[in-house]
């Protein structure tokens, strides 16, 4: 069994082979969000999605590949505003899951208030018969 370093100079050399026969046309069908998608390669090269960002060899490769496709028209520029985004750590939102939880309940509150709606329209009229009859 392969170590984990014998493993990762393994995933290094399958990129490195996968990315010599691949061609502009290919690369731009695997373009995700400005970038090539992480799964796609993975896929292809034969490892997992992480360790595309945890291998430090395979991370760089991966980043001077997408720097020569941008030079060469085949991935979009990444704006100033994008680099200065990739330094900062992401923020995570604490409501987030709060606020799905929320409005998913509100939608089923709606859904049941309308129902209701329908049942008292249907008493409604049925007090307006009786009244009109005189049984009320």
């Amino acid at each position: 069994m392969a170590s984990g370093q014998q493993k990762a100079e393994q995933y290094v050399n399958s990129f490195i082979s996968w990315s010599a026969t691949m061609k502009d046309d290919d690369y731009k069908q695997m373009e995700y969000r400005g970038n090539l998608s992480r799964i796609e390669i993975a896929k292809a090269v034969g490892c997992a999605k992480s360790s595309l960002l945890q291998n430090p060899k395979l991370k760089a490769l991966l980043g001077e590949l997408e720097d020569g496709l941008r030079e060469r028209n085949i991935l979009p520029k990444v704006t100033e505003s994008a680099k200065a985004d990739q330094s900062k750590p992401k923020q995570h939102d604490k409501t987030a899951s709060k606020r799905i939880y929320e409005s998913k309940r509100i939608s089923e509150l709606e859904q049941e208030v309308l129902s209701l709606k329908l049942r008292l329209e249907k008493y409604k009229e049925l007090s307006e018969v009786m009244t009109e009859m005189g049984l009320v």
